[in-house]
């Protein structure tokens, strides 16, 4: 099992980066290349995915992120390709605070996910994630549901939600957060 690649960045394909690593150029999937750059050195924790078709490396900026996405893993249904989108949408922190406090809302229209997907992803891990029962969700809905009211797509929406800084908590402050930071 490979556990953690280290080299340079050759190229950067969509959300995925070519590594080199000792004469071999490795293909890594990532939930966002945003912050590597060609000709960066990289240090990522990795998932290997061997199937029938073909083997995959994940690769994650630290543990917790790796640990997360395994979570996701063991709930039936959610494969790798699966559990990488769920990452893509939100921040980690966030995803696991909406599911340690089953914030099936913050799951739906924040993140993007059907409600039977969110309900099976809240019941299957609220009982692995410890959580504070602190949840953005009702907050972050309504900043969503104006972000595409003035012209957002729900793509670029939950991209600005993203950015917004855990301290920030009142709605028109993580608003103004969001719309400063598209």
């Amino acid at each position: 099992m490979i556990r953690e690649i280290q080299g340079t960045v050759l190229s950067i394909e969509g959300d995925s980066l070519v590594v080199l690593v000792v004469g071999w150029g490795v293909l890594v999937h990532l939930a966002s290349s945003e912050p590597f750059t060609v000709g960066a050195q990289v240090s990522l924790k990795t998932y290997l995915s061997i199937k029938q078709d073909g083997v995959d490396l994940y690769g994650f900026v630290d543990e917790a992120e790796r640990k997360f996405f395994e979570l996701l893993l063991t709930v039936s249904g959610v494969g790798p390709k699966t559990a990488l989108s769920v990452l893509r949408r939100a921040p980690r922190e966030s995803l696991e605070q909406a599911i340690a406090a089953r914030d099936i809302t913050y799951l739906t229209r924040v993140v993007g996910l059907g409600k039977k997907a969110a309900e099976k992803l809240a019941v299957e891990l609220s009982e692995k994630i410890p959580g504070d029962g602190h949840t953005h969700g009702d907050t972050d809905g309504e900043v969503f549901d104006t972000l595409v009211a003035l012209g957002y797509t729900e793509r670029e929406a939950r991209k600005a939600l993203a950015t917004i800084p855990k301290d920030i908590v009142e709605k028109d402050a993580r608003l103004k957060a969001a719309l400063s930071h598209s």
